[in-house]
């Protein structure tokens, strides 16, 4: 299989994972049972649960526009060296 090939199948797996991250962020931290109480730590490891997968996908989706950039420069067969513009106006986009 060629690396493009490969790298389209990654792409379409991550978003597959942001769309789960997504889901598990969207969770309620506290059910809606009264009889269900949950201890403080518990509380506080769902919170960072939550954090952290919003911080996940937010770097999943980065990289992932990164590398959809990649193919589409490859795909032209035109380099970045290739621009006028400067790297903060490269990444800027």
């Amino acid at each position: 299989m060629e690396s493009n090939e490969l790298k389209i199948k990654i792409i379409a797996a991550g978003k597959r994972a942001v769309e789960q991250l997504i889901k598990v962020a969207l969770e309620d931290i506290i059910k809606p049972d009264p009889e269900d109480e949950l201890a403080a730590d518990r509380l506080k490891n769902a919170a960072a649960t939550k954090k952290l997968c919003i911080f996940d996908a937010f770097d999943i989706l980065a990289k992932i526009e990164v590398e959809q950039e990649n193919l589409n420069l490859a795909s032209d067969n035109t380099s970045r060296t290739d621009s006028k513009q400067g790297f903060a106006e490269q990444r800027a986009k």
